[in-house]
C-alpha cells in the first residue's frame, strides 16, 4: 500500500513531464500539474485547501527576488540588443582578422560574449549563424566545426549570464543569488571556454585548414546573394536578432562594448544584481547618445528618444511578466505543494541509499538533471521539473551549516542550468538542436544540416558536462577558485550521523 501511495504522489510530476514532452507551453502545463498535485495531496495526505494554498504561497515567496531580476534582465537584454552593445562585440572580433584555422575559435568567443550580453542562446545563434557560416564559406573553413563552435558558445551566457532566464530560474528555484552563481562558477566556466577554444584550434590544425586571412566585409553580400530569404526567416523565428544583424552590417561604435564590461565587472566584484543590471541599462542609453543608437529629444514627450528607450525597457518587463515570471510562480507553487506531501521522499531515499557521502549525492543530482533533460527534451522543462526534486533531496538529507548548505545549493543551481543548456547540445532529439538546425538550414542552404552535426565537434558542451560531473564526484573542484564544495565532516549525510 505504501509503495502505491508513493507512486501516486509522483503522478503530478509525470503529468508535468508528459505535457512538456508533447509540446505544451510550461505556462499551461504548470497550472494543470499544480491542480493535479492539489488533488493528489488531498487524497494521500488529507491536506486541506488552506494548507495547500499556504504551501504554494510560501514557496512562491522564496523566489520573489528572482522574479524582479527576471523582469530587469529582459529589459537589459532588449537594450543591449538594440543599442549596439552586442553588435560591438561581433565587430571587434571581425576586425582582428579571421582565417579558416581561426573562424571557429573566433565564433565561439564572439557567441560566448554575445550570449552573456543578451542573455539568450537562441537569439545569439540566430544573429551569429548568418555571419559566421558565410564567413566560414569565404575563408574556406570546415562548416561543421564552425557550426558546433557558435552553437556551444551561444550556450555559454545561458549558463553564467546575469540576465539569462535559465540562470535566473535555476538560481531562484534553489534559493541562491544569481551574482553568487556567477562568482562561484566563473573560473570553471571560463576554464571550460578556454579549453574549448583550444580544442577548436587544434581540430582546425588536424583538419588541415588554411591560414590565409579573408575580407569579412563580403559576408552580407554572399548572404543576400545565395540565401535571400534568410533574414526573413530570422525575422519570423527570432526578430530580436535583426537589430543586431543590421548594426553589424552598418557598423556601430566599438566603445558600445563598455556597458557589457561594466556589468560583468560589477557582477564579479559582488555588486548587487539590480545595481549591475541598472548600470547596464543606463550606460547603454548614455553611450548610445554618442554612438547614435539612442536619442534624447523629440517633437513631444511621446515621440522623444528617451521615452522610446523607456518604452523599450517597459516592453522588456512586459515580455518577462507575460511568460517567464508567471510560469515561475506556477512552478514554485507546484513545488511547494509537492514538498508539503513529501512526494519526492522515495526518490530521495533511493539516491541516499546509493550515496556514501555528500559528494556522491550531489553527483546523483547532476545525473538526475541530465537524465531529465534527455527525457523532456527541453532545458527549461528540466530546470522547473527536476529543480524542486534535487532541492528537496539536498535539504532533507544533508546536515550542514547555513554557509555550507548555500554552497551546495549553488552547485544544484549550476547542475540544473548546465545540464539543461550544455546537455541540450548532446541530445539529438532536443528542442534546442531542432531550433538550431532550422536556423542553419535557412541561412546557409549550401549544406544539409542534421542534429548530429551540432554534436560532432561540440567541445564546449562536452567539456562542460563531463568536467562538472567529474569535478563534483572526485573533489577536484577544490582546485578551481571559489568552486570547491565543502568537505566532510563539515557536511554529512543524515543517515551517516544516525549510523554513528
Amino acid at each position: 500500500m505504501e509503495t502505491f501511495k508513493a507512486i501516486f504522489k509522483f503522478v503530478p510530476v509525470i503529468v508535468l513531464a508528459a505535457l512538456m514532452i508533447v509540446g505544451m507551453d510550461a505556462l499551461i502545463a504548470a497550472p494543470i500539474a499544480t491542480i493535479c498535485a492539489c488533488i493528489v495531496a488531498s487524497i494521500t495526505e488529507k491536506l486541506s485547501f488552506k494548507d495547500m494554498i499556504d504551501a504554494a504561497v510560501g514557496s512562491v515567496s522564496h523566489i520573489l527576488i528572482a522574479l524582479f531580476i527576471l523582469m530587469f534582465a529582459y529589459a537589459m537584454a532588449s537594450a543591449f540588443m538594440t543599442t549596439g552593445v552586442g553588435a560591438s562585440a561581433v565587430l571587434i572580433a571581425l576586425s582582428l582578422g579571421v582565417t579558416a584555422k581561426t573562424v571557429a575559435v573566433v565564433g565561439i568567443g564572439v557567441t560566448a560574449i554575445l550570449s552573456v550580453a543578451t542573455g539568450t542562446s537562441w537569439g545569439t545563434f540566430a544573429a551569429c549563424a548568418p555571419i559566421f557560416l558565410w564567413l566560414n564559406n569565404i575563408v574556406g573553413g570546415d562548416i561543421v566545426l564552425t557550426t558546433c563552435a557558435i552553437a556551444g558558445g551561444a550556450c555559454f551566457g545561458d549558463n553564467i549570464g546575469l540576465i539569462s532566464d535559465t540562470t535566473i530560474v535555476s538560481s531562484g528555484i534553489q534559493g541562491v543569488e544569481v551574482v553568487d552563481r556567477i562568482r562561484t562558477q566563473g573560473a570553471w566556466s571560463i576554464a571550460c571556454l578556454i579549453l574549448a577554444m583550444i580544442a577548436f584550434f587544434v581540430a582546425a590544425i588536424l583538419l588541415g585548414l588554411p591560414s590565409e586571412t579573408a575580407d569579412a566585409t563580403g559576408v552580407f553580400d554572399k548572404l543576400n546573394a545565395e540565401a535571400p530569404d534568410a533574414i526573413a526567416y530570422i525575422q519570423e523565428k527570432k526578430p530580436v536578432a535583426i537589430d543586431l544583424l543590421n548594426q553589424v552590417q552598418d557598423g556601430v561604435a566599438l566603445y558600445m562594448i563598455i556597458p557589457l564590461i561594466l556589468v560583468i565587472g560589477l557582477a564579479v566584484a559582488g555588486v548587487n544584481t539590480f545595481m549591475c543590471i541598472g548600470t547596464g541599462i543606463v550606460s547603454a542609453y548614455i553611450l548610445g547618445l554618442f554612438a547614435g543608437t539612442t536619442t534624447f529629444g523629440g517633437p513631444s514627450w511621446e515621440k522623444s528618444g528617451l521615452n522610446e528607450y523607456l518604452n523599450l525597457i517597459m516592453n522588456g518587463f512586459s515580455e518577462a511578466g507575460a511568460w517567464v515570471v508567471v510560469m515561475m510562480m506556477w512552478v514554485a507553487a507546484f513545488g511547494g505543494i509537492m514538498a508539503a506531501m513529501h512526494a519526492f521522499e522515495p526518490l530521495a531515499k533511493g539516491i541516499v541509499a546509493i550515496s556514501g557521502k555528500v559528494r556522491s549525492l550531489m553527483f546523483c543530482n547532476g545525473l538526475l538533471c541530465i537524465g531529465g533533460n534527455m527525457l523532456l527534451a527541453d532545458e527549461m522543462a528540466q530546470i522547473v521539473t527536476v529543480g524542486p526534486i534535487i532541492k528537496n533531496i539536498l535539504e532533507e538529507n544533508v546536515e550542514a551549516s547555513d554557509e555550507d548548505m548555500y554552497k551546495l545549493k549553488l552547485r544544484n543551481a549550476t547542475f540544473g542550468d548546465a545540464m539543461g543548456v550544455f546537455g541540450s547540445q548532446l541530445i539529438p532529439w532536443h528542442v534546442y538542436l531542432a531550433f538550431y538546425v532550422g536556423i542553419a538550414v535557412n541561412v546557409y542552404p549550401l549544406y544539409k544540416f542534421a542534429a548530429v552535426d551540432f554534436i560532432k565537434y561540440n567541445f564546449m558542451a562536452m567539456i562542460a558536462v563531463v568536467s562538472l560531473l567529474l569535478l563534483t564526484l572526485t573533489g577536484a573542484d577544490r582546485f578551481v577558485p571559489l568552486f570547491g564544495l565543502p568537505h566532510e565532516p563539515d557536511v554529512k549525510l543524515k543517515k551517516n550521523i544516525k549510523a554513528a
